[in-house]
Formats: structure tokens, sequence, C-alpha cells
């Protein structure tokens, strides 16, 4: 089988490696479709384990399955977590399954064109595609299981004023969210096709990049009750310091690089209780969550889709992703 050895952003190596036989609690899965996260194009995070085979949104087809599995069987679509709290742990048992300490296992990397899916994977990461969810769909699965995770964990609710900065994927899966939560979503992004499909998600556009603040101000006569940082660019983070209003919470869904020193505004924030929030992936019941709302056309998902690649065209879709210009979700189809 081919699979696609990331290296760096612009070193990714189509290679021919032997297709791996199940055991009996395993399965053999065919990757169908695969998206390129943002995550995937940061090497400060990914260059520690290079070179790896990479792609953790994930649509297959069970082709063969260990002679003790029961519960799948060759031909079901499934969509498979790119790995499995314990739910067993103090961290699990407080909610944080991120956290989880347990973890050993995580999925084989998606860009290839067979997956041997492990027995903790199977018994608790795989799930059965609804009919109605595609396999270039459910690569927005666990995407969107990180979106709900985040907005669930700052309480944004209906009537809440949301400023999304940064209007990537991720981004724009915020903002469609906090939109079916019946919120006032405002984006902010310095790429203007980017804004143009924010605004067509419902979104209030900002003018001035510049001067959030005030441009919040002007428009309503208050800051944001909620601000998600969805850009990396330290120009973003500075953005958000003073875009939220008094009793407001700051979402971290990206950062800075490990070597950018970041300033809190501690003391503003103490006169103001404003509350800062990290959140890192997600759990089981965000998953569950992500494909209801999927699968029910409450959160529409295709509309992000502009590019389906074959494996072999792998590095121009992570130069795609990193240019973040001419594309929103970039799907890579191996098989094809």
């Amino acid at each position: 089988m081919k699979a696609a050895y990331w290296y760096n952003n612009k070193d990714i190596r189509i290679e021919d490696v032997p297709t791996p036989a199940p055991g009996a609690k395993e399965m053999l899965v065919k990757v169908i479709s695969c998206g390129i996260c943002g995550s995937d194009i940061v090497e400060w995070y990914r260059l520690p384990r290079a070179p790896l085979v990479q792609g953790h949104e994930i649509g297959a087809e069970v082709c063969r399955v260990g002679s003790a599995i029961k519960k799948f069987k060759p031909g079901d679509r499934v969509f498979i977590a790119p790995k499995v709290p314990c739910l067993k742990c103090y961290y699990c048992l407080n909610g944080h399954y991120p956290q989880c300490s347990e973890i050993k296992e995580r999925l084989p990397g998606g860009f290839a064109q067979y997956i041997l899916v492990p027995e903790v994977l199977v018994k608790k990461g795989t799930y059965l595609l609804p009919e109605s969810i595609s396999y270039d769909q459910s690569t927005f699965i666990e995407p969107l299981a990180c979106v709900v995770r985040a907005q669930r964990l700052a309480g944004i609710k209906k009537g809440h004023s949301v400023l999304v900065i940064g209007c990537g994927m991720s981004g724009l899966l915020h903002v469609k969210l906090a939109r079916a939560k019946g919120c006032k979503v405002i984006v902010s992004d310095i790429n203007k096709s980017k804004l143009e499909y924010a605004v067509k998600m419902g979104a209030d556009l900002l003018p001035d990049a510049g001067n959030i603040a005030g441009e919040l101000m002007a428009a309503g006569g208050k800051k944001a009750d909620a601000v998600i940082l969805c850009a990396a660019a330290q120009e973003a983070l500075e953005q958000a310091w003073p875009s939220v209003d008094k009793g407001g919470v700051i979402v971290l869904f990206a950062v800075p690089a490990p070597d950018k020193e970041v300033v809190v505004p501690v003391n503003d924030f103490w006169m103001k209780e404003i509350t800062v929030r990290t959140s890192y992936y997600c759990g089981p019941p965000d998953i569950a969550e992500a494909m209801k709302l999927i699968e029910s056309g409450t959160i529409v998902v295709a509309d992000l889709i502009t590019h389906r690649l074959p494996l072999n065209d792998i590095a121009r879709g992570f130069q795609l992703v990193a240019d973040g210009s001419q594309s929103i979700k970039v799907i890579m189809k191996p098989n094809e």
C-alpha cells in the first residue's frame, strides 16, 4: 500500500509499505477520506515525532476484521477517533478526557491507503456512520467535536455575542455552531476571502482587523461576551485581550509557538472578572454531539470543502492549507 510520510511541510514522501494484517482483536480499514487539519502543518508541534504518517480526520470502510470482533464487519462505513480516553483515571472522571493519563495507543495516520485499527480503538473509538453522513462529511466530526467542547467549556449560549478571530476551517465551524445556538457572531481575519465565507454563514464583519475592540464598541456599545482565538499569530492574540467584555471569556483554541512570549493583562482581567480558557481536543460526549449535529443538518459542513486531492498530491494539499488564501477544507482521497 501507499502512505505519505511527513518529514516537514516541504518534504512529504509517498512510500510503498506492507499492508498490515489484523490480529484477532484488530481490524483493517480502507481510508476513503482524510482531512488536513490546521495542526498538521504546525511544524513545532509535529517535528519531534517526524517522520510520521499524519492524518486524523478519517472516514473509512472496514475491509477485514479479526476473529474476535463481532461489532463490525467488512463493508461498514466508519469514523475512527484519533485516540480514546480510559474513562477511569482522575482526569476522565472529572471530565478532562483530552488529558487522560492512560492513553497509550493512537490511530495510525490516515494519509495512507489502509490503516490497522488497534484493539482499544476498535472497542471505544470506532463509530458507524449514519447513512446521511458521507465519507467527506465524516472528516468534520473530530474538528467539530473540538469546537463543541470549546464552546461548552466557555459557557456560550443563546444571546451571547461571540467574536471569532481567525476564519479558517475551525473558525468557521465556531461561527456555524454559535449561530446555531442563537448567538450574535462577529468575525475578524486578515484574509478577505475567508471573511466572505463567514459573512455567508451569518456572521457580522469587522472592517478594521487592527482595531477590534473599537469596532465592537462602535457597532454595539459593548465588547464580546466570548472571544474565540482561532489564529496562532501573535497579533491576533494581542487583539483578543482588549476585545472581551466585563465578565466575559477568552478561549485559546489556537496558540502561538512555544518560543513566543505571551503577556496576559492580569490586573485588568482581575478587575473585570475575565476568564481565560484553553481548549485542546475533545472527548467521547463531544464526538457524539458532533455526529448528531452533522446528521441532523443543524451544522452543514459540505460548503466548507474546497479541495479533494489524491494521495500523490498531498504536498500540494499541505501547501494549500499552509497558505490559506485559496482553501478552507482540503480532503485527501488516498485510494483515488
